[in-house]
C-alpha cells in the first residue's frame, strides 16, 4: 500500500494579518486567523493544528486516506460552541473532492472526502476540531472495510478496567484470527480497530461485531457487558457494537479532541495500554511519540483481516433463539430486532 508522503507546510502569501495562504500537497489554503486560539488553556493556535496534522500525515492518510468525514466545527476553539457539520459548504473550493453520503433515513449529503492533507487543513480553517470518520473508501461505499469496537466506559469504570477489557477483546479476536490494533478515544475510552478484506457490507460488520460483544459479555459479565440500555450496563465496560452500523462514524485515529487538554486519539501498540496515560497524549506530545516510536497501527494497512469466524458465531446466537441486538432510534426497525423500549419502560403482564 501507498502511504502519501508527510506533507510540507508552506507560507506563500499574506495577504493581511489575519489572513494566510499555505500550501499543501499541490493545493493553496487559505488560513483566516491562523493564530487564533482554539486550545485556551494551552494556547494553541489555528496554525499550531494545521502543523500538528503535517507532523503525522503519513499516518493520519494511511487510516483517514480516501474516506469521507463528518466535520466537529468549534469555531470559536474549544470553549465555544460546536456543531457537527456533515455537508460540504457551497463556496468551497474547486479542488475539494466529496462525495454523496446517506443518513439512516435515506437523506444525502455531499461530504467531504480526505484527498490529502490539503483537505485537512482546509476542514481545521473552519475550526474542525475532530473528523469523526466513515468505515468505508468513497469508492466503495457498499464495503466496510474496517471492524471497530468501542470500549465505552460506563459511570464508574476507570481506565485501568478498560485495559483489562482490552485483553479480553485482544484474546476473543485473535482466538477467531482476527489482528486487531488498539488507539485511544482521545477521551476516557478506548476503539479496537481491524482492517477488513474488501468484503463485508456493514450490516455484516455489525453483526460480526454484536456477536463479539456478546461473547466478551459472556466470557466476562463482572466487567464487560453487551447491554443497549444504559440501566442495564453498571459500572462495566460497554462495548458499543452499534458504532459498526451502517453511516455510522467514529472518531478518526490521530484527530485532535475539543477538550482542554488537547487530547489526540492515539493509535498504540499492545504494550503501550499497559502504563499510557491518555491525557499525555496531546497535539504537542504526539508527534515526537511518533518521530521516536514510528507508526503503531504500520503493520495493519497491508494485512486485511477476516470477520468469518465471528459470522459464524452470530448464525450460531441467531440458532440458539437470540434475537438482534438493539439499533440505535434513527435506523428504519431492523428484522428480528427486539421492541425498542428500555427495561424499565416495558409493560409488564398484568398479575391476575
Amino acid at each position: 500500500m501507498h502511504v502519501p508522503r508527510t506533507g510540507s507546510l508552506t507560507s506563500v502569501a499574506v495577504a493581511m494579518a489575519d489572513r494566510t495562504t499555505i500550501t499543501l500537497d499541490g493545493h493553496n489554503v487559505s488560513l483566516t486567523h491562523p493564530d487564533k486560539v482554539l486550545f485556551g488553556e494551552r494556547g494553541e493556535t489555528k496554525r499550531d493544528l494545521v502543523q500538528y496534522y503535517v507532523s503525522v500525515a503519513g499516518p493520519l492518510m494511511a487510516t483517514m486516506g480516501g474516506r469521507p468525514v463528518m466535520l466537529q466545527r468549534f469555531p470559536s476553539g474549544v470553549d465555544g460552541p460546536s456543531f457537527f457539520q456533515k455537508r460540504v459548504p457551497k463556496n468551497a473550493p474547486d479542488w475539494l473532492t466529496t462525495t454523496v453520503v446517506s443518513t439512516p433515513n435515506g437523506t444525502e449529503s455531499e461530504a467531504l472526502v480526505v484527498a490529502d492533507l490539503a483537505h485537512v487543513a482546509w476542514a481545521v480553517n473552519l475550526g474542525c476540531l475532530g473528523f469523526h470518520v466513515w468505515p468505508n473508501h468513497a469508492a466503495h461505499p457498499e464495503i466496510a472495510d474496517e471492524l471497530r469496537l468501542d470500549l465505552d466506559p460506563s459511570p464508574g469504570v476507570t481506565f485501568d478496567m478498560i485495559r483489562e477489557a482490552c485483553g479480553e477483546v485482544r484474546t476473543l479476536l485473535s482466538e477467531h484470527g482476527i489482528v486487531a490494533y488498539p488507539k485511544t478515544t482521545g477521551n476516557r475510552g478506548v476503539h479496537i480497530y481491524a482492517r477488513l478484506k474488501q468484503r463485508w457490507t456493514p450490516y455484516d460488520v455489525r453483526a460480526a461485531a454484536v456477536a463479539a460483544a456478546r461473547e466478551l459479555e459472556r466470557r466476562r459479565p463482572d466487567l464487560i457487558t453487551a447491554k443497549w440500555w444504559k440501566e442495564e450496563r453498571g459500572e462495566r465496560v460497554f462495548v458499543d457494537f452499534n458504532q459498526n452500523a451502517p453511516h455510522k462514524t467514529v472518531f478518526g485515529a490521530w484527530s485532535v479532541r475539543a477538550n482542554p487538554h488537547g487530547q489526540v486519539s492515539t493509535p498504540l501498540t499492545w504494550e503501550d495500554l499497559v502504563d499510557v496515560d491518555p491525557r499525555a497524549l496531546t497535539l504537542a506530545t504526539v508527534p515526537g511519540r511518533l518521530a521516536t516510536q514510528g507508526d503503531p497501527w504500520a503493520q495493519m494497512y497491508d494485512d486485511p483481516q477476516s470477520i468469518g469466524s465471528l459470522l459464524e458465531q452470530s448464525e450460531h446466537d441467531m440458532a440458539d433463539g437470540l434475537m438482534d441486538a438493539p439499533w440505535p432510534p434513527q435506523y428504519p426497525k431492523q428484522p428480528n430486532e427486539p421492541p425498542r423500549v428500555s427495561p424499565s419502560r416495558s409493560k409488564k403482564p398484568t398479575e391476575a
